[in-house]
């Protein structure tokens, strides 16, 4: 017998051992996360900002754009537009372009940067704010889901960078582009790919994945002059229903996502056509929130016995101005609700807190939407953005981080008693055009992946590294 050999074996299993700790790390596939939320479901990140910056990992040159980056195994997908030599994007970004240029899929390596192939198709734009595309891709295994704004949509072989199949939205089913574009972000759902496409009898469209065949099509505007919108749809599971939650410029519904057959709606005729923010979600409760006409909270039907769904409150106002606004004007950001209250960027620029029951204000803060970050003085901005992004890392429990349109990334604590700032760094420059003075804006999305953030302006896509480097 050899005892040696025992004694070491004991001596081995006798001794602590500091194992790593298990990290979870996650792809961002499509718009706002695996969950399409925005919730970034990662530990192992930073606690705070640092005051010299996020260390970038690799910056590469892209077009114009508002769509935001998607990432699955290794590969960074962006969408973008070039116009054509000589031509150029009108000075005033609310007149409608008629300017040839080409939009294009991009596939990075998610670690070098490095494009790995690149999908190309011309696109005359004929609507206002021209940059170029809206809708994030969205990767999905084999194959990656791309939609212009002009309407072309296009499912890629995320190997070959090949299309599989295209549609054209406008052409195909007498759509009205939208006068902002197409943008509501496309999703997977079994099966299909579900788009709000505009046309009677389709403003909802199901396609199959792997032919981009129709699989069914559904409802009509009552009023065929109004558009679509711009909301994404979501499903959501309400009571151990699957619905379909189409939020268009003149009703909030739901559909079944297997069929499309109508389960219930509510009335929301939206001026202006801004549709826009994607619904959240408390149990079987949705909050919707527009910049003309604020919010509205419904109580959705649940059961076959029971779709009659129930208003619960409609925000007051006598217009989109923060001194006539009772609740919450949305334009572009995503209002978030924890432990009852709404916390959303309103009209102006303003960070609100709401009582999530009745849509009462608890309070309002510009300091995340300046750039200075600091009151007073603090001007408002009509159309100001911030991006809210709640992270499940333990070290962040009660803070978020918002991204706002002057290119900050900003760690703060939102309580139903305000907002306090944290800490504050820059990580892109505002290369866009707002349309309001000369203020520079971003308006896209970041990626929240693996440890890491992706963002984009209209010249370049940049990755930072956001891990604690333990």
């Amino acid at each position: 017998m050899n005892f040696k050999r025992y004694i070491l074996i004991a001596l081995i299993l006798s001794t602590p051992v500091n194992f790593p700790q298990f990290l979870q790390a996650e792809d961002w596939p499509q718009w706002l996360g695996t969950q399409r939320d925005g919730v970034w479901r990662e530990d192992g990140l930073l606690e705070t900002l640092p005051k010299e910056g996020l260390k970038a990992l690799w910056r590469v040159p892209v077009g114009g754009g508002y769509s935001g980056p998607s990432v699955q195994n290794g590969k960074v997908y962006i969408s973008d537009r070039m116009l054509e030599k000589g031509v150029t994007n009108p000075s005033n970004p609310f007149s409608k372009s008629n300017s040839m240029g080409t939009e294009r899929l991009l596939c990075l390596n998610e670690t070098t940067g490095k494009t790995e192939w690149e999908l190309a198709w011309p696109s005359v734009y004929q609507i206002s704010y021209p940059c170029g595309p809206r809708a994030t891709p969205l990767a999905d295994g084999d194959r990656v889901f791309a939609l212009g704004a002009m309407g072309d949509l296009v499912c890629v072989n995320v190997g070959s960078g090949k299309a599989i199949w295209q549609r054209n939205l406008p052409k195909e089913f007498s759509a009205t582009i939208p006068i902002w574009g197409f943008a509501a972000h496309p999703m997977r759902y079994k099966d299909s790919y579900i788009c709000l496409v505009g046309g009677k009898g389709s403003v909802v469209v199901a396609f199959d994945r792997q032919t981009g065949k129709e699989l069914w099509k559904s409802q009509s505007l009552e009023n065929p002059a109004n558009e679509i919108g711009y909301c994404p749809p979501v499903v959501f599971d309400i009571g151990g229903m699957k619905q379909l939650i189409i939020w268009h410029t003149e009703a909030l519904l739901a559909l079944d996502p297997d069929t499309g057959v109508k389960l219930w709606s509510v009335p929301f005729k939206l001026k202006a056509n801004l549709a826009i923010a994607t619904p959240r979600q408390i149990g079987n409760r949705i909050l919707v929130s527009s910049f003309y006409n604020g919010s509205m909270v419904v109580e959705a039907g649940h059961s076959q016995n029971s779709m009659q769904p129930k208003l619960l409150w409609k925000g007051e106002g006598r217009s989109e101005r923060p001194d006539q606004t009772k609740s919450l004007n949305s334009i572009m950001s995503n209002p978030w609700v924890d432990n009852g209250t709404i916390y959303g960027v309103c009209s102006y620029g303003e960070l609100r807190g709401l009582e999530f029951d009745n849509g009462k204000r608890l309070w309002a803060d510009l300091r995340a939407t300046s750039s200075v970050g600091k009151v007073p003085p603090q001007p408002e901005e009509r159309w100001a953005n911030a991006f809210i992004i709640p992270l499940t890392d333990p070290k962040w429990k009660g803070k978020y981080l918002l991204f706002n349109e002057k290119g900050d990334m900003i760690q703060a604590r939102l309580t139903p008693k305000g907002y306090e700032e944290l800490g504050r760094v820059k990580v892109i420059e505002p290369t866009g055009t707002s349309g309001m003075g000369n203020r520079a804006i971003v308006w896209s999305h970041p990626a929240l992946a693996n440890r890491a953030i992706l963002l984009r302006n209209d010249k370049e896509l940049v990755r930072y590294d956001f891990s604690d480097n333990r």
